[in-house]
């Protein structure tokens, strides 16, 4: 497949809000309380930043936190507000957060800080952080420590594999942060051959990759699903892992 700028491949979850709603995974409790832990004091006031179509937002609420989930793209903030009513749903960026400094205790991210400008959004996240507060990346991905998931992650690289890998990204620095902890969550979506390449057509590469070749993925991709064992017969567990982040705010 070729492949788009990131800019392009950013912006272009909209035009699947629907589809990605229904069929993305959502995230472990213990990677977000994780996640909450390392932040100095209780943690009650929580930035969800790239927040889609609400997945983090459903399980930060879900801990009774006060929740602000802030998205650029209106279509993926629609099925947000559908999804989480409960939450403060605004318009925004990474780079330029509608809030006031020192705001929130945490700032999570789920599935979008490969697309930030890093060292930019860091600098922003800082800002409506408070001292002590943490920011918190995470990433479901297939877990491919599972033989049949690697066969089928390795068939479908150029539109179903992982679109950056946490550990690209631990190691980046900024003064206002601590130094990166990691930590890997495992646990499992029921999915359907279907339900499953539903979730793949919601890849950005995909996405915006010309028809004829996201078909030719996804009909490779359901010819190895409808034939092994593990996945062709009716409902299955897809392993997934959560590679979770945070750094604490000097």
């Amino acid at each position: 497949m070729s492949d788009p700028t990131p800019d392009v491949r950013a912006s272009s979850f909209g035009s699947r809000a629907a589809a990605y709603a229904e069929h993305r995974p959502g995230y472990p409790r213990e990677a977000i309380e994780w996640g909450l832990s390392g932040a100095s004091g209780t943690p009650r006031r929580v930035l969800d930043l790239g927040a889609g179509t609400g997945k983090l937002t459903l399980g930060l609420a879900g801990l009774s936190l006060d929740v602000t989930a802030v998205e650029p793209d209106p279509e993926m903030r629609a099925e947000l507000a559908r999804a989480v009513p409960s939450a403060t749903s605004l318009a925004g960026q990474a780079e330029r957060i509608p809030l006031p400094d020192a705001d929130v205790d945490a700032v999570f991210v789920g599935q979008a800080f490969h697309w930030f400008d890093v060292p930019a959004a860091m600098t922003e996240i800082a800002r409506v952080l408070r001292p002590g507060g943490v920011l918190v990346p995470m990433w479901n991905y297939e877990d491919d420590s599972v033989p049949w998931v690697a066969e089928f992650t390795e068939l479908g690289r150029d539109g179903a594999r992982r679109p950056a890998r946490a550990d690209d990204l631990r190691h980046v620095e900024h003064p206002s942060f601590e130094p990166f902890e990691d930590a890997q969550f495992h646990h499992a979506q029921r999915r359907t051959v279907e339900s499953l390449l539903e979730t793949i057509a919601t890849y950005s590469l995909v996405i915006v990759s010309s028809p004829e070749e996201s078909a030719a993925l996804l009909t490779r991709l359901r010819e190895f699903l409808t034939s092994n064992p593990a996945t062709a017969n009716g409902e299955f567990d897809l392993p997934l892992v959560t590679w979770t982040l945070r750094a604490r705010r000097r």
